[in-house]
């Protein structure tokens, strides 16, 4: 499975579609872990970078501002937009940030497992952005 370099929206394939419903494809491959995350409006997540880790966010509900630039570049961080029905990548070594502008759930893929030792040991802390009166 090909990923890509730098934190991006991923398109997603046609969903197929019967009189049941629909199923729509979200990605393939080989993970270690996948969570459902909850986050309420004004909160931020993240405001780090993973030292090998990367994951596939795919948004359920709600919509969020993403931030992202490339460790140790001292630009501004780069923001989008990504709402309901949307995915985003992060690779490793990219600092990251997510924004909650509405009550939100995504569902986190990633290469690496999630307990909180496994997790903190490829996690680096920054403050890609500052939390506002409202987080």
């Amino acid at each position: 499975m090909s990923h890509p370099k730098q934190s991006t929206l991923v398109a997603l394939d046609a969903a197929f579609a019967d009189a049941r419903g629909a199923i729509q494809p979200l990605v393939e491959g080989c993970f270690a872990s996948a969570q459902l995350i909850n986050s309420i409006a004004g909160s931020i997540r993240a405001n780090h970078y993973h030292k090998e880790g990367w994951h596939y966010c795919y948004m359920v509900s709600g919509a969020m501002r993403y931030w992202y630039r490339k460790v140790g570049d001292a630009a501004e961080p780069t923001c989008m937009e990504v709402r309901a029905g949307q995915m985003i990548f992060t690779p490793p070594l990219e600092e990251h940030a997510m924004e909650f502008t509405e009550e939100s759930a995504f569902i986190n893929f990633a290469n690496r497992q999630r307990d909180q030792a496994s997790y903190e040991n490829d996690l680096v802390r920054v403050k890609l952005i500052k939390p506002t009166s409202a987080s």
